[in-house]
């Protein structure tokens, strides 16, 4: 350490006045312009992160007013647009069948059952020997020709012994209606206005 000190005294001695006043205003200019430097980016992270925290609390301001106003219904179309009759499932059933490139032999249907303001009406279902293309054409015909028809239960098996491209499947399907609206109390008493 003395070594240190005793160069830095013989290059202090060895230097004019003038390189002395440099030597000293280095000293002193280096460590300011360092904690200036460092003031600046610190002020300017800060700034930044000041920035980001504004956009973040912008963000959150809509997404509580959003949330507010709660969330966007959709147009129901399905049930205003939903018949008070009940298709005929065994003819559907059938023209799907036909779609497919089969006949259907037959359908076992339940009784209909009306809740909560709606009629449904289910068809139980076997079909065997069927290839996976006319299972899948008879399952899209009767999913997507009406909005209210559905298979509300399907289990399919494949028979080994007849050969591994046929399938067995057995279904439920079912179809919806509106309950129709209940007559006005006036209603018998209007008709026989007309009458007379």
């Amino acid at each position: 350490m003395s070594a240190v000190s005793e160069r830095a005294r013989d290059f202090w001695d060895r230097i004019s006045p003038r390189e002395r006043g440099l030597v000293m205003f280095a000293a002193v200019a280096a460590p300011l312009t360092l904690v200036i430097w460092l003031g600046l980016a610190i002020g300017d992270g800060l700034s930044s992160m000041e920035t980001r925290n504004d956009r973040i609390r912008k963000a959150l301001a809509v997404v509580a007013d959003l949330k507010a106003r709660g969330p966007k219904q959709p147009v129901d179309d399905v049930v205003s647009g939903m018949p008070v009759e009940l298709l005929p499932l065994e003819t559907y059933l059938n023209n799907a069948a036909t779609t497919a490139g089969f006949v259907l032999k037959g359908t076992t249907p339940r009784n209909s059952v009306t809740r909560n303001g709606f009629t449904t009406k289910s068809v139980s279902l076997s079909v065997s020997d069927l290839t996976l293309d006319q299972l899948k054409k008879f399952l899209q015909e009767i999913e997507t020709k009406s909005k209210y028809v559905a298979i509300t239960r399907m289990e399919i098996t494949r028979r080994d012994y007849k050969g591994k491209d046929k399938l067995d499947a057995t279904l439920e399907v079912s179809t919806y209606a509106k309950e129709a609206a209940a007559k006005p109390e006036g209603g018998s008493g209007g008709s026989a206005e007309k009458g007379s």
